[in-house]
């Protein structure tokens, strides 16, 4: 099992961390950026075709896009409490590598809906 490291590259297209993800730190998943099995996300589609890195890199407010809230997304967030519009918030202001960062130190993979 890996260790919860700080990896901007771990950040998936949604704002989820991936390196803190049980999957993930069970080497069972590569992390949603290099999942080639994760093409079902449209999200991830979206963020590629753009050239980006994550929806922080968009202009687009994602509470506001279609794409990113998404039913599927919904479903995400009411059952984990994720609130993955706060994350991209977080990159927005303090960059990548700061979220990076505060996930391992939090050690969780998505800021918490209060």
């Amino acid at each position: 099992m890996k260790n919860i490291e700080v990896n901007k590259q771990l950040i998936a297209a949604c704002g989820l961390y991936c390196g803190a993800c049980r999957k993930y730190l069970a080497e069972k998943c590569p992390g949603c950026r290099l999942n080639e099995k994760a093409s079902w996300c449209k999200i991830r589609t979206c963020v590629h075709r753009h050239g980006f890195h994550s929806c922080a890199e968009c202009c687009k407010d994602v509470t506001e896009c279609k794409t990113y809230s998404n039913l599927i997304g919904k479903i995400f967030a009411f059952l984990f409490k994720s609130d993955r519009p706060a994350c991209i918030r977080y990159i927005r202001e303090h960059d990548e590598q700061a979220f990076a960062e505060e996930m391992t130190k939090r050690k969780c993979q998505t800021m918490q809906k209060k």
